[in-house]
């Protein structure tokens, strides 16, 4: 009885090498990639590269742009992950044109072009606009808190730091000591531990930490003697002693409970719905149609001081990838409500639609009590105004689009592709990897909405 199977032969040699263009189809994301690096201007990637063909070969930018963009948009951000997909995987194979990029390779590229990385989102934003899917008009703005790569427990206090910074250099001094007495001082014996010889090992944390901490308690001392200070002027003029509690001594003011991170000095303990963790504040500016018009990573635990910085931002990416159409209304949660920003002129000259209260208060609000009568009583502050603005019929309809742009774009970014916490460590590194995220998000749309350009 013979079987009638294909062949499957493994030690089949070929006459003729295969084609990348066999390996995977049109319509793959990979190839999506590729063609659109090829419309991205790479300039400053090369610029760090001699031009005069000397030294060892170097990967090509465009190749390694290209690998990062791709593992990106597939959730895969560790550098070692994603050497062994160039070895095994036959999407990565494509991207690399076969080659094998190890992961220091992928890791020094990346931190070593960081501030080039970040451009990629105004490169990305400005294919999304040539391919028609970018409409103003209203935009949502929120934050989401992104876990650091630290740990809550690696926190101290300043008592703790200058317990461990004088700890560490005593035994440092100890180590001078021992290695003076076994090699003599002219044999290097006075170098420090293999530990501390580093600038970015664990003393230089610790006393970047401390200095926080003591610029925070300066802070708040100075703060505190300007009260007192205001408080005897006024009983100088007046004759009369100041109702209410005498503050407190000026030394007292500082938070003795208040900590820093070790692990990574820059991040900040959060406060999130599933209790606190250690990371980052990470905001975005959405379009109806879920695209990313504007990015940025802050230390801020709320979200107060974002309103206006990011409206900002998102009118200057408007100008610079030439986008004709104007913002009209910014919707936010209540995070964002406060007198001040309520009465701050925004960028763009873009209407604020801000919630005054927590969402869940906000949406029984609007379901439960009436649009309120005309006209507008005389006498009303900036909040009263905006909680006015949110129960009529209009401020009602346009409150609905906040939930389903903003939200479902961190949901997207967070639980679908993985991304809930940065892999790498300092604000600036932060900002990069968040940039490089959003960045990817909006391709993935222009992806799946089959309006590139060059297609």
């Amino acid at each position: 009885m013979a079987y009638n199977f294909l062949p499957c032969d493994r030690n089949q040699a070929y006459l003729l090498p295969p084609s990348l263009t066999d390996w995977l189809p049109e319509d793959h994301l990979a190839w999506f990639v590729l063609d659109a690096v090829e419309q991205i201007d790479l300039s400053q990637f090369y610029k760090k590269y001699r031009t005069d063909g000397v030294g060892n070969s170097a990967f090509h930018p465009s190749m390694m742009v290209a690998l990062l963009i791709y593992s990106y948009c597939s959730g895969e951000r560790s550098s070692r992950k994603i050497e062994k997909h160039c070895q095994t995987d036959v999407a990565y194979k494509v991207v690399t044109a076969n080659q094998y990029p190890d992961h220091s390779t992928i890791s020094r590229f990346r931190k070593d072009n960081q501030s080039h990385l970040k451009k990629l989102f105004l490169e990305i934003l400005r294919l999304c606009v040539e391919a028609d899917i970018v409409k103003l008009g209203n935009v949502s703005l929120d934050g989401t808190k992104i876990k650091a790569n630290a740990s809550l427990s690696a926190n101290r206090t300043l008592k703790h730091l200058e317990q461990e910074i004088d700890k560490m250099l005593s035994e440092a001094d100890a180590k001078d000591a021992e290695e003076d007495k076994a090699y003599g001082a002219d044999k290097r014996g006075d170098e420090l531990p293999e530990d501390m010889r580093d600038r970015n090992s664990r003393i230089n944390r610790l006393k970047a930490c401390k200095e926080r901490l003591e610029q925070e308690k300066a802070e708040a001392e100075k703060q505190q003697q300007d009260k007192i200070d205001e408080r005897k002027s006024k009983e100088e003029n007046t004759g009369k002693k100041p109702r209410g509690r005498k503050p407190k001594p000026a030394e007292e003011a500082g938070n003795k409970d208040a900590k820093a991170n070790v692990t990574d000095p820059d991040s900040r303990i959060m406060k999130t719905r599933k209790g606190f963790v250690q990371g980052l504040n990470a905001q975005a500016v959405t379009t109806e149609q879920q695209i990313i018009v504007a990015e940025d990573v802050t230390q801020e635990e709320n979200d107060k001081q974002q309103l206006h910085p990011m409206l900002e931002q998102a009118e200057e990416n408007r100008q610079a990838v030439e986008i004709e159409e104007e913002m009209g209304v910014a919707l936010a949660d209540a995070g964002y409500c406060s007198e001040d920003n309520f009465t701050k002129e925004p960028a763009g000259d873009i209407e604020l639609l801000v919630a005054t209260q927590k969402d869940y208060k906000q949406r029984k609000a609007m379901a439960e009590q009436p649009p309120p009568e005309e006209p507008i009583p005389d006498g009303l502050s900036p909040t009263e105004l905006m909680e006015r603005k949110l129960l009529t019929e209009r401020g009602r309809e346009l409150y609905k689009i906040r939930g389903q742009t903003v939200e479902p774009v961190f949901g997207q970014i967070k639980d679908v592709r993985g991304f809930d916490r940065f892999m790498q460590r300092g604000i600036e590194a932060c900002r990069g990897e968040w940039s490089l995220i959003c960045a990817t998000h909006n391709l993935l749309k222009l992806w799946r909405s089959k309006k590139a350009c060059w297609n």
